[in-house]
């Protein structure tokens, strides 16, 4: 697994995918029983939403569009 160096070595954008490709890159290493499905399931929707919220607080527009 590469580590980042240089925290500036890429724009945050890119960072959150490169991250989000290494939590599933990790998860395919973790062998698959009743006990870890569910968990590794987990992890990879939280580890890959990270750049799904980067990119929509980033298009906000406006306070209101931040608002719920």
């Amino acid at each position: 697994m590469k580590q980042f160096s240089n925290k500036n070595e890429y724009t945050l954008e890119e960072r959150t995918a490169k991250f989000g490709e290494m939590i599933i890159d990790f998860c395919k290493s973790i062998k698959q029983d009743a006990i870890t499905k569910p968990l590794v399931s987990q992890l990879i929707r939280s580890g890959t939403s990270v750049g799904a919220n980067y990119m929509e607080a980033n298009a906000a527009s406006s306070k209101k569009d931040f608002r719920k």
